[in-house]
């Protein structure tokens, strides 16, 4: 077999999809090549790594550099089938004796170029700290501390981690909106990448809302995406630092603001999304449910329109078309209170007691269309925290 496909078939999920290995792999990966030639003089070009899932990698060692009391080296991050701004990049680890004879081993693990620091609480180490989250730093501490027991050392060993063009790569992902500054994170609990990009996102949104609840923040927003963030800051005049981007994920998101114990979660999206919510639709993404005509031609009917017009609205292909539709029969505003009835009692039902929910739907041609009667409350309890805490 191919050297460069037996590398990367590590194993597929049940649907065919590749794993991959994560930041933190190939930083364990790494720093344990580094070590192995610091102590035992010898060029290392492929290393042995078992993650934490239990399955055993083995990796190229690429971009050498040895000195008298360090090497540096790299292992190329590898996504497989998960789409992954970071695929294809180097982390590298150099690894440093300091000082030996003493009276134990210690290793020291810092980030370097390329690897995001922590500048708010909430997130897995302390502000001010390399954002080299828990499972990783074990790993890369564990590897190094096996080596240097193997070749009787006892003193200290300096690791540092770093990624060049993490800075840049880092705009790309949502470390700026979780506090992570200036790169990447090395992350990784399996040490294993699975092609399910709908978790990353979903622990993502529960991470940028915990966030908000340990910086004292009982209230926030949730929008699907730039269009709600757009329409907060240029329509409503808010500021989108209490926002959290929900994608499809409302549900999911709902429970999130529950078991964080948030007090209100006020939803901002696009009529083209939020109108399946009147539907109980949690998940907002076409291949999940595309209810939006059905929805607007059975308010449309409650409303009075007649057969002829429900066909029309059911011919439509967006729901610019049927807003102009409803607007031209004149049963828009009916048609919206009717929906967002609907809405205010799927949020209730998903939410239970102890979270408020509301929502406000918009478009871009005609503005705010619907809005639960709450909305105004949660806006108002929402920008009276931002208030408190200045």
């Amino acid at each position: 077999m191919d050297k460069e496909i037996e590398r990367k078939e590590i194993g597929r999920t049940r649907s065919g999809l590749r794993y991959g290995w994560t930041t933190g792999s190939c930083a364990a990966a790494a720093a344990k090549a580094a070590a192995q030639m610091l102590f035992s003089g010898q060029e290392i070009r492929q290393v042995r790594l078992m993650t934490p899932k239990g399955i055993e990698l083995y990796l190229d060692v690429e971009s050498v550099t040895r000195m008298a009391d360090c090497v540096r080296c790299a292992v190329r991050k590898y996504s497989g089938d998960d789409p992954d701004v970071t695929d294809g990049l180097l982390i590298y680890a150099k690894v440093e004796k300091r000082s030996g004879d003493i009276s134990a081993l210690r290793v020291v693990l810092e980030g370097g170029a390329g690897v995001g620091r922590v500048t708010r609480p909430g997130l897995e180490q302390q502000v001010g700290q390399a954002a080299i989250n828990k499972v990783p730093r074990r790993m890369i501490t564990e590897e190094v501390e096996r080596i240097c027991r193997a070749h009787d050392y006892r003193g200290e060993v300096k690791v540092v981690i770093s990624i060049p063009g993490g800075e840049e790569t880092a705009k790309k992902t949502f470390n700026p909106r979780v506090g992570i500054m200036g790169g990447l994170s090395v992350l990784g609990t399996s040490g294993i990448v699975e092609p399910m990009s709908e978790k990353a996102l979903t622990d993502t949104i529960y991470l940028e809302m915990k966030m908000l609840r340990e910086n004292g923040y009982l209230y926030c927003y949730a929008v699907p995406g730039n269009y709600g963030a757009d329409f907060l800051t240029e329509r409503l005049g808010i500021d989108t630092d209490l926002a959290v981007k929900c994608s499809n994920y409302v549900g999911e998101t709902i429970d999130d603001a529950k078991l964080l114990g948030m007090k209100g979660l006020l939803l901002i999206g696009h009529v083209g999304k939020f109108i399946k919510l009147a539907a109980g639709v949690m998940n907002t993404h076409s291949r999940t449910a595309d209810c939006r005509m059905e929805v607007f031609a059975a308010h449309a009917a409650m409303a009075g329109a007649d057969a002829a017009t429900a066909r029309e609205i059911m011919a439509c292909l967006n729901t610019a078309e049927t807003v102009e539709i409803l607007k031209e029969k004149g049963i828009l505003p009916d048609v919206m209170q009717t929906v967002m009835d609907r809405v205010t009692f799927y949020l209730r039902q998903r939410a239970g007691e102890g979270l408020e929910t509301g929502a406000v739907v918009f478009s871009g041609e005609e503005g705010i269309l619907g809005q639960t009667k709450n909305a105004e409350k949660l806006l108002r309890l929402t920008e009276r925290q931002r208030k408190e805490q200045e």
